[in-house]
């Protein structure tokens, strides 16, 4: 299949880009500068265009750009998080309703959909939450309406926290641990669903391969609060994880962003993926992250 996909460069797109070529796809990949060779293809969101003519004969269009959200949320910088998501993802279902024929989207979307929940587990069925991120991603999903409405098969992957070595939240956990000064965020109760980006990249193969439709939720099924995650993590780093950082220096740090993405939490499970066959090659935390580091 001709696979068209944006945010190539980032965390999940430079991993994901060269395992489609591996399973024998063709990949055209949506940049924002000037192309440069055969397999890229200009598209600029925030001013609405796109080289339509490029996406003749796609079969499928993966969408993993947005804004990083691991930053205090300014005004200005919610504006960006959010249009990043809501603007590129409408631009693509406007240029998939008119092509013939209609390549299916597969698009990138986050467990944030849910709000914080506290112990409540969360399946697809379960209905939107409050807070920045609920409502980024409930605009996010409903920009590929668009596309779904001319009949395309559309589908979301709300995924949870993307665990690895050299770029992500991870990443940025690495250095305070390595240091033996890592330990809990807050009460460490609060649920974090997380997913190797092995699964990650392996979700998205399976999509286009089954073909899937609709929302699935993309985290793995080992559930951990907060302090099992860092437990896992200083395990695997063999560094102790004594030193707890106070929610109200989350707060002060972080602001809003803290309170959501690192003192909230959701409890999710992966339903609807696992009925359709997909096993996760890393299940629990702590064999993932030690995966990860190795």
């Amino acid at each position: 299949m001709r696979v068209a996909v944006t945010g190539a460069s980032g965390l999940i797109g430079s991993a994901l880009v060269p395992a489609l070529r591996a399973a024998g796809h063709d990949v055209l990949c949506l940049v924002r500068r000037e192309p440069d060779s055969a397999d890229e293809a200009a598209w600029d969101p925030t001013a609405g265009t796109i080289d339509e003519g490029a996406l003749a004969g796609v079969g499928a269009i993966v969408n993993l750009a947005g804004v990083d959200i691991g930053q205090r949320w300014t005004h200005e910088t919610r504006q960006r998080i959010r249009d990043s998501r809501v603007d590129g993802t409408r631009l693509l279902a406007e240029t998939v309703s008119r092509l013939d024929p209609r390549p299916a989207l597969l698009l990138a979307s986050a467990v944030g959909y849910y709000g914080q929940r506290g112990d409540e587990e969360l399946t697809e069925e379960s209905a939107a939450g409050e807070g920045f991120l609920a409502d980024v991603v409930r605009e996010w999903e409903a920009a590929a309406d668009p596309a779904r409405a001319a009949g395309a098969r559309v589908m979301h992957f709300r995924q949870g926290l993307v665990l690895a070595k050299d770029g992500g939240a991870l990443k940025r956990m690495l250095l305070p641990f390595r240091l033996g000064v890592g330990g809990r965020i807050g009460s460490g109760s609060q649920w974090w669903s997380w997913v190797s980006l092995d699964d990650v990249v392996a979700a998205y193969l399976h999509a286009l391969e089954q073909p899937l439709e609709g929302v699935f939720n993309l985290a793995a099924p080992g559930l951990v609060r907060n302090r099992d995650f860092v437990d896992a993590l200083g395990r695997a780093l063999h560094r102790p994880t004594a030193f707890p950082l106070p929610g109200f220096a989350v707060k002060l740090a972080f602001g809003e962003m803290g309170e959501e993405m690192l003192l909230g939490g959701q409890r999710v499970v992966p339903e609807r993926l696992t009925e359709t066959g997909f096993a996760f090659a890393h299940p629990d935390v702590r064999g993932a992250l030690e995966h990860v580091l190795e």
